[in-house]
């Protein structure tokens, strides 16, 4: 009986160490294992329009991911804006940009603001971990007060159109008017017309 119990015990003490250590240190290593490749993933600033006369911008945010689509911590990444140009600086006054991914692997370029040059340019954006690199490109545009306002950005096509059905119900409506100065009498079953 005594030795069952210490069969017992040793079991139970195993496994125990297994759930508590051995699987720390598996899912550890797992956690642990570096990257094969980088990949930059642009999540805010796209296609962005900054506002020249306001010195409003929009600053770019970027994820760095491993091959399997997983967030990496620690990556350096560099923002480089154009030397001349449409384009602007950070909060240093400078073109450039750098900072370091946080646990969820993103990056805030802090600080953008517009310089006085109107036009499209691209925000370069490099990425470093160990001796893994990547880079992108994040495409933004400056833009004057008024060309930034949504209700001057409108679709062309959709604006035409609006206009139309306007001119359109504009029509029936002067359609309508006119056939009220002639007495037209509409009955039930076959149409008839009569003048008065």
């Amino acid at each position: 009986m005594y030795q069952y119990t210490l069969s017992f015990r040793m079991i139970a003490f195993y496994l125990c160490f297994l759930l508590a250590g051995g699987g720390a240190s598996t899912a550890s290593a797992q956690a642990s294992a570096p990257p094969k490749s980088l990949q930059i993933v642009i999540l805010e600033g796209e296609g962005a329009l900054n506002n020249i006369k306001q010195r409003t911008a929009h600053e770019p945010i970027v994820q760095v991911q491993d091959e399997n689509h997983k967030p990496v911590a620690g990556a350096t990444v560099i923002f480089l804006l154009p030397n001349s140009g449409p384009g602007g600086n950070f909060l240093n006054g400078e073109q450039s940009f750098s900072t370091v991914t946080d646990a969820e692997g993103k990056a805030i370029a802090h600080g953008l603001m517009p310089n006085k040059n109107t036009g499209h340019y691209q925000i370069q954006v490099r990425a470093k971990y160990n001796d893994l690199s990547t880079e992108a490109a994040i495409a933004q545009e400056n833009v004057l007060e008024r060309s930034a306002n949504p209700s001057h950005t409108g679709h062309p096509v959709l604006k035409w159109v609006i206009i139309g059905a306007a001119a359109a119900g504009a029509g029936v409506a002067i359609g309508f008017a006119a056939q009220s100065s002639h007495s037209t009498t509409i009955t039930a079953g076959s149409p008839t017309v009569g003048a008065p």
